[in-house]
């Protein structure tokens, strides 16, 4: 069977998210979708000093350039998009961007001047090399995947949401699936946002921003994820374990949407009520930032495979 493939050109790339958005491509559930992107900012090639080089399809004011959308058969609101990531691969260069806007978390570091790292990324041999020498493991993954809001009009690919976009959550690599609620019919999914690695909080505001070469996505339907409750955030089943995402206009906020949504899979995993999954959680769930760098801040929750037996 053909795998479709999406190439980044001027009839797929997009730098924002509209349910009026026409899908270039519309596929069954259970349908691999093969995709290629550029890295976040529209670069035309590594980043060489100087201004970088853009695609002739960026225009000022766009956000990430995103690769789709998609359109999934039979997806509504209410629904939930099971992404599952088969194979990722970055291509060949990257950038990072530190300190280049004034912010109060940058004065608070000290950080006065911009600094931009070139690396140069050995799939091969799993390693990035910057300029100066250091090399650093690969770690691929998408920082955006989504779906546009219900609302009409065009809104930034920047903050998160509820249903994806600009999660930035490092554990999201090869062998994954991502479980996302749907907004709006037929899902309309796009990608982008590649990172060769990055930590967790991405603290400089950008990772190793790279393009990817090749990204295997196996779009799929279900009505729920867990028993019968409605799925209001992200929730990953990973290689390090079940991650369940809270998104919030601080970390406090983040991290009980995460928690919350934590106490639904130790619930459905082990079949207790809420007050036994905390205490279990107390003892074997992380919490980890995802990202400070997106206006909206990001925790997640992991859960180890095995943790609780």
């Amino acid at each position: 069977m053909t795998i479709p493939v999406l190439e980044p050109h001027a009839g797929t790339l997009h730098g924002w998210f509209d349910r009026d958005l026409p899908p270039v491509l519309t596929v069954d559930p259970g349908t691999t979708v093969r995709f290629r992107t550029l890295d976040s900012g529209w670069s035309a090639g590594p980043h060489t000093g100087g201004e970088r080089r853009r695609v002739a399809e960026h225009a000022p004011g766009m956000g990430h350039a995103l690769t789709g959308p998609i359109r999934v058969r039979g997806a509504r609101p209410g629904m939930v998009l099971a992404v599952r990531a088969d194979d990722v691969v970055p291509g060949t260069w990257g950038t990072t961007y530190a300190g280049a806007r004034p912010t109060a978390w940058n004065a608070r570091l000290g950080i006065a001047t911009a600094a931009v790292h070139s690396w140069e990324i050995d799939v091969p041999a799993g390693i990035a090399r910057n300029q100066y020498g250091h090399s650093v493991a690969l770690r691929p993954f998408l920082g955006v995947m989504g779906m546009p809001p219900a609302e009409p009009g065009r809104h930034s690919t920047v903050p998160p949401r509820w249903h994806g976009g600009n999660l930035d959550c490092r554990e999201l690599v090869a062998g994954s699936t991502l479980y996302l609620p749907i907004p709006v019919d037929g899902a309309l999914f796009s990608v982008g946002d590649g990172h060769a690695a990055q930590g967790d909080g991405e603290v400089g505001g950008t990772a190793i921003e790279c393009p990817m070469e090749r990204v295997d996505l196996t779009l799929g339907l279900l009505p729920h994820v867990f028993g019968d409750r409605t799925l209001t955030t992200p929730v990953a089943r990973t290689p390090a374990g079940w991650v369940t995402m809270g998104l919030g206009d601080d970390l406090d906020e983040a991290a009980a949407d995460a928690m919350d949504a934590m106490l639904d899979v130790l619930g459905a995993l082990h079949g207790v009520g809420r007050a036994d999954a905390l205490a279990l959680a107390g003892v074997v769930a992380d919490l980890r930032i995802t990202q400070v760098a997106n206006q909206t801040f990001g925790v997640h929750a992991v859960l180890p495979p095995g943790a609780v037996r």
